[in-house]
């Protein structure tokens, strides 16, 4: 801000999963190399504080496995985005999610460009470019912008990371666990085709996967911090997270339910949604859902519109709960992914 020097911001949703992590960096990477005599510096932002990166234990993992230092990080509290864009030299690019929450409403007129895999919820402005594709991966939308560009930017490490994760989000290309697309096989054939030497496709997912699913040193609120999206209205916040454990595992945790009220007490949250997601031998997902809200309206209304929705349907069974501010379910589409239950839940909000 001191030197007027202007910043062009990739930054990927609050969550900040492996998805967005990657999709800023390899996108941050190759603007800055094929951008014409550039006058911003293009800095990719992890969208969470840095204190929560050692939970996103997938991507530290790999990021360590590209060489990747943890201190060349970016992260959302180590830049004053507020500031940037007040003094007027802020860019945003939005890549794996195209609405800002409200906290971050005043930045919406920074954004120049959105890459997204979900559908679109609302218009953008008309300069702004928009890339809306449902694909398995927004890192394969990044994949087809690299080389769509310049031969010779998309090196080594880069190629690894957009593999590994094009692979983690599509579940090993799986077309049983229902996010794969063309586009994102096209898309692995060819960073494989163009760096042979990246790792074959089994090892680095089971590799991804069993870090991913690595929370056993995690307490009940760093697991629910994790994978974490909030849902906001006028009156209220919801929580939704994934859980990377099967229900009965989550549900036996010690001092359970004093950490969900200590959770969404400390954060001012109304309720919580929370899927647990758990794979089989075959890579077949199997879903769970928990609503918990000491809100008896809340929480029935939620219940009622996840019960009750038809695009998608989640066929829903009800199972026993040990608590009352606790409904349980089994989810029988377990193809409906949190990705598709959050529009039908802010809708509801």
């Amino acid at each position: 801000i001191r030197h007027h020097r202007e910043v062009h911001v990739v930054m990927g949703n609050e969550a900040c999963d492996l998805d967005s992590t990657v999709s800023a960096l390899a996108l941050a990477y190759f603007l800055a190399k094929t951008s014409p005599a550039p006058k911003a510096a293009f800095i990719p932002v992890l969208n969470i504080p840095r204190a929560d990166f050692a939970l996103r234990t997938e991507t530290t993992f790999l990021l360590r496995e590209q060489g990747v230092p943890a201190a060349s990080l970016v992260f959302r509290d180590e830049i004053d985005l507020g500031g940037l864009h007040r003094a007027g030299l802020l860019a945003l690019t939005l890549v794996d999610h195209h609405v800002l929450p409200g906290a971050d409403a005043a930045l919406e007129e920074a954004v120049v460009e959105v890459l997204d895999h979900r559908p679109l919820e609302r218009d953008r402005a008309p300069g702004c470019r928009v890339t809306a594709e449902p694909v398995g991966s927004c890192a394969t939308l990044v994949t087809e912008r690299i080389a769509q560009g310049p031969p010779g930017v998309l090196d080594g490490p880069t190629a690894a990371l957009l593999h590994g994760t094009i692979l983690l989000d599509c579940v090993n290309l799986s077309p049983a666990a229902g996010k794969v697309t063309p586009r994102d096989v096209a898309c692995v054939s060819l960073l494989e085709e163009r760096f042979p030497e990246l790792p074959a496709c089994d090892t680095i997912f089971q590799a991804l996967q069993a870090a991913k699913f690595d929370v056993s040193g995690l307490t009940t609120e760093q697991m629910l911090r994790k994978d974490l999206k909030v849902l906001s209205s006028d009156e209220l916040l919801l929580a939704v997270s994934a859980i990377y454990v099967d229900l009965e595992t989550f549900l036996r945790r010690p001092g359970l339910l004093p950490d969900l009220e200590g959770f969404c007490q400390a954060r001012g949250y109304a309720g919580l949604v929370a899927m647990t997601i758990s794979f089989n031998e075959r890579n077949e997902p199997a879903r769970q859902l928990v609503v918990y809200s000491r809100r008896e309206t809340l929480r029935s209304a939620v219940c009622r519109v996840l019960e009750e929705e038809t695009t998608p349907s989640l066929q829903l069974q009800p199972l026993a709960s040990p608590w009352s501010c606790v409904v349980t379910y089994v989810q029988g589409n377990a193809l409906a992914s949190r990705k598709k239950v959050l529009p039908v839940l802010r809708a509801a909000l």
